[in-house]
């Protein structure tokens, strides 16, 4: 498996100590140092089952400037908000948790968590 994390971001710290806790196995991705392509998000999209405008973080200072909350959330406008995810990486929100199962999750709720750990 693997997780998207924001050192900073104290769910992210929260997902690694539980994940350690829970002796899984998975790789770490500095997804701010190592931005995702438009390709990687579409297939993280796909796994999660959401949009690009669900796992956008629209209080960032970015978004705003970029007046996200205005753009339009149709299938057609997914190619803009993919390329605005894409080159600015602070709006994916976090921590992304891809399983080795297929499935990813957004692990920011306990649930959530406990839904890709080793049972």
């Amino acid at each position: 498996m693997e997780i998207w994390i924001n050192p900073r971001c104290g769910k992210c710290r929260v997902a690694l100590t539980e994940l350690n806790e829970a002796g899984a196995e998975y790789t770490v991705r500095r997804y701010l140092e190592d931005p995702p392509s438009v390709a990687e998000l579409e297939v993280v999209l796909e796994r999660l089952g959401l949009d690009p405008w669900d796992i956008t973080r629209l209080d960032e200072a970015v978004a705003k400037e970029l007046g996200m909350r205005s753009w339009g959330r149709e299938p057609g406008d997914r190619a803009r908000w993919l390329a605005a995810l894409a080159e600015n990486p602070i709006l994916v929100q976090r921590p992304i948790i891809t399983a080795d199962d297929g499935h990813a999750v957004i692990a920011r709720t306990p649930e959530a968590l406990r839904s890709v750990l080793p049972s």
